[in-house]
């Protein structure tokens, strides 16, 4: 059951991400990684921090 939610978190976030959501994206891997931490989400979330630090350094450095 965790494993079937974690994968439509992950699909969300994917979702999210493509429309430019960031925070939700980040919000929905995270939580898909909460409930399995084998999820692809883990390795989406670390690539979209990645790039949120290296294109938006406001964003974290206000």
């Amino acid at each position: 059951m965790n494993k079937e939610k974690a994968q439509i978190l992950y699909e969300k976030g994917n979702a999210y991400r493509r429309e430019q959501r960031w925070g939700d994206a980040l919000n929905a891997y995270s939580e898909a990684v909460k409930l399995d931490p084998d999820s692809p989400a883990r390795h989406a979330y670390e690539m979209l921090v990645q790039i949120m630090e290296y294109r938006c350094k406001d964003y974290y450095n206000p």
